[in-house]
């Protein structure tokens, strides 16, 4: 789950500053991190699963749109999967929220200027 707690910080990232060709990249990685770990920890019910894909399928959605309205939203929706996964497994403790800051000070994520 580490991993996909940093594809998904990463995600916001490249969403909030409009890199859509990364944020399709990250939004691939995240679904790869959570397919992983729906298979580590064999409590995450189906279900859980299921709304997550749903989820992440609309920040697609807003990813092919270009749409950072749209995205904003997805990912709020997320936030909130995320999190109803948490408390049904019990672990309410766990408890994800929109970034805030950059942790990731060794990477550009506007767009690259074409060339």
């Amino acid at each position: 789950m580490n991993a996909a707690q940093v594809r998904r910080q990463k995600l916001y990232l490249v969403g909030k500053a409009g890199n859509w060709e990364l944020a399709a990249f990250e939004s691939r990685q995240l679904r790869g991190n959570l397919r992983d770990a729906a298979v580590l920890y064999s409590g995450i019910p189906i279900s859980n699963v299921t709304t997550l894909a749903e989820r992440l399928q609309a920040i697609d959605d807003a990813i092919e749109a270009k749409n950072g309205q749209r995205f904003a939203q997805a990912f709020g929706e997320l936030t909130g999967g995320c999190n109803e996964c948490h408390q049904s497994l019990g672990r309410p403790f766990i408890v994800m929220k929109q970034p805030s800051d950059r942790p990731f000070g060794n990477q550009q994520f506007t767009p690259r200027a074409e060339r």
